[in-house]
């Protein structure tokens, strides 16, 4: 199994939002980059992304060597993994699809190498069947955009080897990455399950007139997540448990919070509130593209990060 400082060459199966922005961060950290899509236009849209996403990049730092000229692009997919020590696929989630594409994959890639997925919903014992060497496939689950969030999900499916996913734990960690290990399969892996589930609350207070959906957003933005991106909720417990920290937050407060669940909302996605959501963030965007408003998360999430970074988190 490869560790970390033998990795020279990665591979980018699929070449969408999520291939391409990976595929920046991987160049940003001095890698070699094949890339492979059938879709037309591929190639052109991979290096325009690229192009675009490279500033953001530099601002978070590169690794000696990086360059955009290292990206080699292919259309065919064997050719692409065949030299690869890492590979990083990114298809469209459809089971099917990457069943077979995983067994394509671990046909042509080197023996040593580790094949990751991307997924975000599909677990790896349900990609991996095909596969002849499935103990060397795992799940490595970005958060959107990877090339600015830290955030990787590593999970392994029933036949992954317990040695693929520490490798590939240690990989993402040593290339800048703050990968989690997931010690079970559940589809939509933790981070979105967690997200589905706030998500869920807010789709609810909008259906019942609670509030609209500018003010849906600024709830979360101004108030609790503006605390997540410094700490998770768990460690916030123990700050809000006063100089008894978690403890007494758990003996205290926790029984009370857990009696609120049984309030929370579940709601029917009618047509009509999906058609108010809509509405509702297209005049909370306000005329702004989706590239502007993107440019402005990511500048703000730059900032955040060097601030975490200066703390030592």
């Amino acid at each position: 199994m490869l560790s970390p400082s033998t990795v020279r060459r990665v591979a980018i199966v699929g070449t969408g939002t999520i291939g391409a922005s990976w595929a920046t961060y991987y160049l940003a950290q001095g890698f070699d980059v094949t890339a492979t899509d059938p879709g037309p236009g591929a190639e052109s849209a991979l290096r325009a992304f690229v192009d675009a996403a490279w500033d953001g990049a530099t601002t978070l730092g590169l690794s000696p060597g990086a360059s955009p000229d290292r990206l080699g692009f292919t259309t065919d997919v064997r050719e692409a993994v065949a030299e690869a020590d890492f590979v990083q696929e990114n298809a469209p989630e459809r089971p099917d699809l990457k069943v077979t594409l995983f067994a394509e994959i671990d046909d042509a890639t080197p023996p040593d190498a580790i094949i990751a997925s991307s997924s975000s919903g599909i677990t790896m014992s349900e990609i991996q069947v095909g596969c002849r060497n499935p103990e060397r496939t795992v799940i490595g689950h970005p958060f959107n955009p990877p090339h600015v969030i830290p955030l990787v999900e590593v999970v392994g499916g029933r036949r992954t080897a317990p040695g693929t996913i520490d490798a590939a734990m240690a990989f993402y960690a040593a290339i800048g990455k703050k990968p989690s290990h997931l010690k079970k399969e559940l589809p939509g892996h933790v981070a979105n399950r967690i997200q589905s589930a706030l998500y869920r609350e807010v789709v609810y207070l909008v259906g019942q007139g609670v509030l609209d959906v500018a003010d849906s957003d600024d709830a979360v933005s101004w108030g609790p997540g503006l605390r997540w991106g410094v700490m998770g909720p768990n460690l916030l417990w123990h700050l809000g448990g006063g100089e008894g920290g978690i403890r007494h937050f758990a003996e205290t407060l926790m029984p009370g919070m857990a009696a609120s669940w049984l309030s929370l909302g579940v709601p029917e996605l009618t047509p009509e509130l999906t058609e108010r959501i809509v509405a509702g963030v297209l005049e909370e965007a306000n005329g702004q593209s989706i590239d502007a408003l993107a440019a402005q998360r990511d500048a703000m999430l730059f900032g955040l990060l060097a601030v975490r970074a200066k703390e030592g988190r």
